[in-house]
């Protein structure tokens, strides 16, 4: 009986090719989707998961609470051993400092490592990846003992071993290899190109209330995070309150108040790359949110693929009526004939997804351009790939295939033998109307969602930052010129092409800065409480060279010898520390350590780091903070000033390759993730509105196939081609319009969620909802009028000739 089936099954699909091959790559469109984006999602949920022991790992974060709630990554340099000393649900504790900027030496060979970390000498004993050379258990259990991967190894020794080697490190002399691992994994939350003994840097101080050390804790396999958690404000009362009445000098009772705003909590190591965000994240995080709104894509678009087989499939119930008929008069049973058409829909959905493996390994490169993953197309012929296709071909087969089946095999078998067709309206032409309603309401949705994340985007990217960065060049590692940095700065301060240069490491966009706890010095009852500021370390030239506003006080200047102990500080920290309705100038801000600075200076606010973060306190400081120099060029010969400059550099004698960026393309880079997400709407996008035009493509087939004959009456009593045409699309139009009043309230919410991720933000402007409609009214129209205008065109006669 199944040899059968599928012998006629392959039967009809040679005999409808048109409709096979509409079915075939619809399906098949709609499960590489599919399979591109549960991928995407499998990959995403993966992060971290690579150690046997990762469900007991936690990172330890630490929350400042003050004016609002400060987040950060990593604690201080005695947390972890101190609450593994405290606490015996601890199992072990490691430490991750990141490092870089350096330039690493190796013979004759020298590279800038901007990927360097330290760690304790257990880090691979937890973080568990395998060694091609040397052992996890000793391999930095020495002082200046350096892990390497291969692709670091081979970039300085070549195809010679690297066991035992030595790279020089600026201010820790040699670092022996003594081991080497291929790479962390894909899926892992931070990625070094080295790892060197934490015991190098021989720390003598061992403090609590600081940041800088990505800690993590692996528990022991029945220990509660959460009664972990509730015992931590002991450890604060214990260690960290003295820390801040010492460095604050404040009394013991008002240190006393850390314990409730310094708060140690634990996050799963799992939940690290989708949960966690703060701005000190050692890479950039993925966001739980997106993996939802793609893994929807994917159910929606493969919805929308099952609904077009559906349509297709009830548009060519006409040409199988009458072999229903027969099959009933000779004895088919109904089961019989539900069989046969699911095993044509089963069928079809095999085809569709041979056919989907080749669209997905065409267009798998585009993919992990847009998407920034590493996906290779061996992980779709692994077993567990090839089951779940198989097993979704199967559930898509069976879904797509169920009412088609069940709507044929009901066909009345005496009206069929006659010629005529089993009604169409009812349930049938309910369940169909209702399928392109949903097919359009994905696509208008998607229009939508597209339009608004592309404003978002190009407002993030148009909004005025409070500073000028066009024409604005970042010369990096000027430090290397030693001496000569400020001489070199005169020289290119001579260049006719340039307007203003100042050094400073800290660059807007650049995330290099420092931070610290400040709070006004007490004055009065109206003083503002403690906040965390960034710091930046500038000199003279800084604020006019990016064209920085003052609006109280002034710059700092060499006329002033106090301004070694003055600061500047930008107006959302003024605000934060009282000094909102009062002027700031002139007050003291203490800062950890006792230190005094008084305000010379407020700055308009400006964006140092994304648009997508609200503007943090910070405050600038006078330093010999030198590791790069900041240019403003005021002409378009950029570069002719570029090849000038890097003259100048190698003929002070720098010990390193001369580097620059431009300020505008850093800052365009700040918004990779949101661009990659506009790419893939647009893609999804138009697969979705491909998808949907397919199935209007049925629908319409199957009305005008119903209704051949009326359309032949009418042209026999004299309508014309035009009122043919709108009788056949009145009703997908209809369709469309109500899709579109679904959408606009469902699509408004959701956009109004995501536009929430962002400190500031495009409103939803009420244009982008018609023209989404218009374009899916357009697009509409433009799938019907080939069915319509067929139907008008045709011959009446031929069409009455069977009555």
């Amino acid at each position: 009986m199944l040899r059968n089936y599928f012998k006629i099954a392959l039967r009809n699909l040679r005999k409808n090719k048109i409709f096979s091959l509409i079915n075939i790559l619809g399906l098949s469109v709609g499960l590489a989707c599919c399979l591109l984006i549960g991928a995407y999602v499998h990959e995403e949920t993966s992060y971290d998961q690579y150690m046997p022991a990762s469900s007991d790992i936690y990172r330890v974060n630490v929350s400042m609470v003050t004016q609002g709630v400060s987040t950060y990554p990593m604690v201080d340099v005695a947390v972890g051993p101190g609450m593994k000393t405290a606490y015996p649900e601890i199992k072990a504790f490691t430490r991750l400092e990141r490092f870089g900027g350096i330039y690493a030496k190796y013979g004759v060979k020298q590279f800038k490592e901007n990927n360097l970390s330290f760690v304790d000498s257990n880090f691979f004993e937890i973080f568990t990846v395998p060694f091609l050379e040397g052992n996890a258990h000793n391999a930095l259990m020495n002082p200046n003992s350096i892990v390497v991967t291969k692709a670091f190894a081979s970039k300085y020794f070549g195809s010679e071993p690297a066991m035992g080697k030595a790279i020089l490190l600026p201010e820790y002399g040699p670092c022996n290899v003594t081991g080497v691992i291929d790479a962390m994994p894909d899926n892992a939350s931070f990625h070094f190109d080295a790892f060197i003994s934490i015991s190098t840097q021989h720390f003598k101080a061992q403090t609590w209330s600081n940041v800088g050390f990505y800690t993590f804790l692996q528990l022991q396999p029945q220990a509660s995070p959460k009664q972990l958690e509730a015992r931590f404000p002991q450890l604060v009362a214990k260690y960290v309150v003295p820390e801040v009445a010492h460095d604050m000098g404040v009394s013991m009772n008002e240190a006393q108040k850390a314990v409730n705003t310094f708060i140690f909590n634990l996050i799963p190591i799992r939940d690290i790359h989708l949960h966690s965000n703060t701005k000190y994240e050692l890479e950039a995080n993925g966001d739980i949110s997106y993996v939802y709104i793609f893994a929807a894509l994917a159910l929606f678009i493969l919805l929308l693929a099952c609904a077009n087989f559906t349509n297709l499939s009830t548009a060519s119930s006409a040409s199988r009526g009458k072999e229903v008929g027969i099959r009933k008069v000779m004895g088919s049973l109904k089961k019989q004939l539900v069989g046969q058409f699911l095993t044509e829909s089963i069928l079809v959905s095999l085809c569709a997804v041979l056919l989907s493996y080749g669209i997905v390994s065409l267009l798998l490169p585009f993919f992990n351009q847009v998407a920034g993953k590493h996906i290779q197309f061996a992980s779709f012929l692994q077993l567990p790939a090839l089951l779940a296709s198989l097993a979704l071909s199967l559930v898509v087969g069976i879904l797509a295939g169920l009412y088609p089946a069940f709507f044929l095999s009901s066909f009345n078998t005496i009206k069929v033998l006659k010629g005529s067709i089993a009604s169409t309206g009812g349930r049938s032409s309910l369940l169909r109307s209702s399928l392109v309603v949903f097919q359009f309401f994905v696509s208008i949705s998607l229009i939508v969602a597209t339009l608004i994340v592309y404003r978002q985007l190009h407002f993030m990217q148009d909004r005025k930052l409070g500073y000028d960065k066009d024409q604005l060049v970042y010369l990096q590692d000027t430090n290397l010129l030693g001496d000569n940095q400020d001489a070199f700065k005169n020289q290119i301060l001579q260049d006719r092409r340039v307007r203003n240069a100042t050094i400073s490491w800290n660059a807007p966009g650049s995330g290099v800065m420092g931070g610290t706890e400040i709070y006004p010095k007490k004055e009065g009852p109206s003083d503002g409480h403690e906040i965390h500021a960034n710091i930046y370390r500038v000199d003279y030239d800084y604020l006019p060279t990016l064209g920085l506003k003052v609006i109280e006080g002034r710059n700092f200047s060499k006329e002033f010898q106090t301004d070694s102990t003055g600061v500047i500080i930008n107006e959302t920290a003024a605000t934060e520390l009282g000094w909102g309705k009062t002027s700031a100038i002139g007050k003291t801000i203490v800062r950890s350590g006792r230190q005094e600075f008084k305000v010379v200076g407020v700055v308009a606010d400006f964006h140092y780091l994304s648009v997508k973060e609200k503007i943090a306190p910070l405050m600038m400081l006078l330093g010999n903070n030198y590791g790069g120099m900041l240019v403003k060029v005021n002409t378009a010969e950029l570069k002719g000033f570029i090849a000038d400059t890097k003259q100048k550099w190698e003929a002070m004698g720098a010990s390193g390759p001369f580097g620059y960026y431009f300020m505008d393309d850093r800052f365009a880079n700040l918004y990779e993730t949101e661009q990659r997400t506009g790419r893939l709407f647009t893609a999804f996008t138009l697969v979705a509105i491909l998808i949907a035009g397919l199935g209007l493509f049925g629908l319409a087939a199957f009305i005008v196939e119903q209704r051949t004959r009326e359309i032949g009456i009418r042209k026999v009593l004299g309508a014309s081609i035009a009122s043919v045409l709108v009788l056949v699309s009145r009703d997908f139009l209809l369709l469309v319009g109500l899709a579109f009043l679904v959408a606009v309230p469902i699509t408004w919410w959701g956009m109004h969620q995501w536009l929430q991720d962002f400190a500031y933000r495009v409103p939803i402007a009420w244009w982008v909802f018609p023209l989404a409609g218009v374009s899916a009214l357009a697009i509409a129209v433009a799938t019907i009028s080939f069915q319509a205008l067929r139907a008008a065109l045709a011959n009446p006669i031929k069409s009455l000739r069977s009555e």
